[in-house]
């Protein structure tokens, strides 16, 4: 491999690690953030939508923007953008200030992912695309998964700033590398649909501000969501109808559903964001609230699964060309299941030890089918449908992670409620069992301290029952991939990696 390969490799995934990072990095500094930017647990969480809903909307326009000023330029604009946005959230005196600057941040990073996918298929050869995609891979997935471990190490030891400030140097780096050695894109002329765009955009952010706040807002009782989702709804609608029979240059072709291969990976990735989002949103929440780990030691019980998807997407990419994606897919599910199926039998007496097979298990099932799903989705399609495919696919999957999360967290807090419901009923003062659990502190069921403290005992015991029920929701999705492998056409030719241009 030449030295020029190597540190454009390096530019492009630095760029990649750092704005995949700040998806996560920054949710265990927010309880540190509300004090110092006057703001309340309610919300704070506009921190993170802020920035979700600025590159859903941005990602469209990616494709475009590369035509018309070219990918060397365009990665520059970025980068530096992004660092920058990066340096003023540090510096945010205000909730709003800080909206803001996310939001200027999210617009600016937008493009670092579907960018960087696109310059390693560059730089390596045909026969090593699969290689490319497994490095790919790596940043993209273990980045977020390791973001809770250096965010929490960063707010005990220095200050939720610098889950900010962190960026700069690393972006700097990236910044300098690319401007030397990554190679050009010849620009062109191109026509956008900027009617089509604009209803995608309004219906993808609408749908990105649901699904971050609705079980914050209790959903549809919140009069905003009401309105979003029917602002979502016209919008996709008229994206969809607009698309398939508009007599222009639409912005995507969604005719290309119908190639099977597409659509299997497609629901597939959308399904991942459940099982493996949402879960890693729970399995975060259940070490730091649950059993009341300190924020930087959650993050490193949780970091086996990122070792786990490092080690196993080395593999897959030395392999991926040999074989069959279905096949590793199929392990990586498997992998999903036990690991999950592990976590519905914990309980508050685990230590952290017992997290490391399930944890690892995960990570495996993940390193296993991010690859090859990926290769799948591409491997029966028209090349001249290609760039479009992938424009899709990659709003596909940022939409599907925040899909998992908030159907995740949703079903957790309903299945909690309705524990606490059931069980509550035995906290009366004629109550055997609240006498026998009492008796050994030597509090009466009649006293106020005694029902305060089977109170929370309940609060416990319930939570515990909506963490059990959550991961064996999170397992059997997982199940019901496996069906829609029996859908996947094997190719007789070989399977074309995503074009060099991804739109995302």
């Amino acid at each position: 491999m030449n030295s020029n390969r190597v540190l454009t490799g390096i530019a492009v995934m630095a760029a990649t690690i750092m704005q995949v990072l700040d998806t996560t990095i920054i949710n265990v500094a927010l309880p540190n953030m509300i004090g110092q930017l006057d703001a309340t647990p309610d919300n704070i969480s506009w921190v993170l939508t802020s920035y979700l809903i600025a590159s859903a909307i941005i990602m469209p326009l990616t494709g475009f923007i590369t035509d018309r000023i070219g990918q060397k330029r365009f990665l520059l604009i970025s980068i530096a953008g992004f660092v920058i946005t990066s340096a003023l959230c540090g510096m945010a005196a205000s909730l709003a200030q800080m909206v803001l600057f996310r939001f200027l941040q999210g617009v600016f990073g937008a493009a670092l992912v579907p960018l960087s996918q696109s310059i390693m298929l560059q730089i390596f050869p045909g026969e090593q695309r699969g290689k490319a995609m497994a490095i790919w891979s790596m940043g993209v997935m273990v980045a977020p998964i390791m973001g809770p471990t250096l965010g929490g190490w960063l707010t005990e030891q220095l200050s939720w700033r610098w889950t900010f400030y962190i960026n700069l140097p690393v972006g700097i780096v990236s910044f300098v590398l690319a401007m030397r050695h990554v190679h050009d894109t010849p620009t062109r002329e191109r026509r956008m649909d900027w009617l089509g765009f604009a209803s995608l955009a309004l219906g993808i952010g609408a749908l990105q501000l649901i699904l971050d706040r609705g079980n914050q807002d209790d959903w549809f009782s919140s009069q905003t969501l009401v309105f979003a989702a029917f602002v979502t709804a016209i919008s996709l609608l008229f994206f969809i109808v607009y698309t398939l029979t508009g007599k222009h240059h639409p912005l995507f072709d969604l005719r290309i559903f119908q190639d099977r291969n597409y659509l299997v990976a497609s629901l597939i990735m959308t399904t991942i964001g459940i099982g493996f989002f949402g879960g890693m949103l729970l399995q975060s929440l259940f070490l730091q609230e649950f059993l009341d780990y300190p924020t930087f030691e959650a993050g490193l019980y949780m970091a086996p699964r990122g070792l786990a998807s490092f080690l196993v997407m080395i593999f897959v990419g030395k392999f991926v060309n040999r074989i069959p994606p279905r096949n590793f897919i199929f392990a990586g599910i498997c992998a999903s299941i036990a690991g999950n199926y592990l976590m519905t039998r914990f309980t508050g007496d685990i230590t952290a030890h017992d997290l490391i097979v399930p944890m690892m298990l995960q990570g495996m099932g993940m390193g296993m089918i991010f690859v090859p799903i990926s290769t799948l989705a591409f491997t029966t399609l028209p090349k001249e449908t290609a760039a479009e495919a992938a424009g899709i696919y990659s709003l596909i999957r940022a939409v599907g992670s925040s899909f998992g999360i908030s159907i995740l967290a949703t079903y957790f807090s309903r299945s909690t409620q309705q524990s606490w419901s059931l069980l509550r009923g035995d906290i009366t003062p004629y109550s055997e069992p609240l006498r026998t659990y009492l008796s050994p502190l030597h509090l009466d069921a009649q006293d106020p301290q005694g029902i305060a403290m089977a109170a929370r005992a309940v609060l416990h015991q319930a939570q515990n029952i909506g963490y059990i029920d959550s991961f064996w929701f999170a397992t059997l999705n997982f199940v019901l991939m496996l069906p829609l492998l029996l859908l996947v056409r094997t190719p007789k030719k070989p399977a074309s990696a995503p074009p060099a241009v991804s739109l995302e």
